[in-house]
């Protein structure tokens, strides 16, 4: 069996691997990370949910468990080995391209690059802006599966859940269009070389 494709924040991976972070909350978990933005102004409620959406990917494969008693604040969270069907790629500055700058738009248009610079800060422009739709993609991805399964298990839950799956698998859908967009142009980027 084909193992799963799993993208994960290089600086949360070397996290884990830290012995005092076998079990933490959510709010530690961000702290720590917030050590590791040296030199870059971030907001804290950004980064939580950054950090929150990352837990939520890794609970959904396993990799962590929630404790069994349950909390709304303050929940905590237990670290488990690297799951044996998930394949691990590392990607480097996660939170930095999942962040929104107030002052500057997400992505630059390409039409406003200085032509003479625009061969290889296109292509590593197009490559950034693929791994954050890859990230968002299967993240979204993931969460209609969970929600698509909860209903096979709970079809009693439908009407609370429907909504919810839904809207993930229209997420997933309209991302699969962002991602197939920016690898073709990014494909005809190459080829024009």
């Amino acid at each position: 069996m084909k193992p799963d494709s799993f993208i994960l924040d290089r600086r949360l991976y070397d996290l884990f691997q830290q012995e005092h972070l076998r079990q933490f909350t959510t709010q530690e978990l961000r702290d720590a990370y917030a050590t590791h933005l040296t030199g870059m102004t971030f907001n804290s409620s950004d980064l939580r949910r950054y950090v929150y959406e990352q837990i939520r990917r890794m609970l959904r494969s396993g990799w962590v468990i929630q404790d069994e008693k349950r909390q709304k604040r303050g929940q905590i969270y237990h670290w488990h080995g690297i799951p044996a069907n998930l394949q691990v790629e590392l990607v480097d500055n996660g939170y930095e391209s999942s962040a929104k700058p107030t002052n500057k738009p997400l992505h630059q248009p390409l039409q406003s690059m200085d032509p003479e610079q625009s061969g290889p800060d296109v292509i590593e422009h197009l490559e950034s802006i693929l791994k954050e739709i890859r990230l968002d993609f299967l993240s979204s991805m993931g969460e209609a599966e969970r929600y698509k399964q909860l209903l096979e298990e709970m079809p009693h839950l439908k009407d609370q859940v429907e909504g919810e799956y839904l809207e993930a698998r229209d997420r997933s859908s309209r991302l699969l269009g962002h991602l197939r967009a920016v690898e073709k142009t990014l494909k005809t980027v190459t080829s024009a070389r």
